[in-house]
């Protein structure tokens, strides 16, 4: 109930959510979805107590992807990049819960896989920068944007998860 009166007062892409509600924009590159790590990703952010709100499978366009890594526009590896994501499938996805982008981050590992610990998305499937199997939003205002660009409000969907209170006090 709470969930569905946020979502008709509050525009999620021009306010920050915070606590429990604060959302992170989570991506499986090409290189993952190839590798089939799909479903392992999933389930660590789903085990992990993370409440899924948006997902799905797209071939990501180069105007969307330019404007997505548009910071990194001066960087010499940004054309290889955007070829690299849009040589096939990502899964786009949105994650809720408290502290959702720093504990993503954390998850994922470095992004150079060789700085990342064992346990880590990447420090567990990766061995090459250039292939590092997922993407995480770095902030909250990253997040907001991110999400913004994948998603259209109405393909986030608020629902009531039976298992928070098992998870926050």
């Amino acid at each position: 109930m709470i969930c569905l009166v946020l979502t008709i007062f509050a525009n999620i892409f021009q306010t920050g959510w915070t606590g429990a509600n604060e959302r992170t924009f989570v991506a499986v590159k090409p290189d993952g979805v190839q590798r089939r790590l799909v479903g392992e990703i999933i389930r660590r952010f789903e085990r992990k107590g993370f409440h899924l709100v948006g997902l799905k499978l797209v071939q990501a366009s180069e105007s969307l992807l330019k404007a997505h890594y548009w910071e990194l526009r001066d960087k010499p590896f940004f054309n290889g990049l955007i070829r690299y994501m849009s040589s096939g499938p990502v899964v786009a996805m949105v994650w809720q819960g408290l502290d959702a982008v720093k504990t993503a981050r954390r998850m994922l590992g470095e992004t150079n896989p060789a700085d990342s610990l064992p346990g880590t998305i990447r420090g567990d499937y990766c061995l090459e920068v250039g292939r590092n199997v997922i993407h995480g939003s770095d902030s909250v205002e990253s997040a907001q944007r991110e999400i913004s660009l994948w998603f259209q409000s109405q393909e986030l969907t608020c629902w009531e998860d039976c298992s928070q209170h098992w998870i926050y006090a």
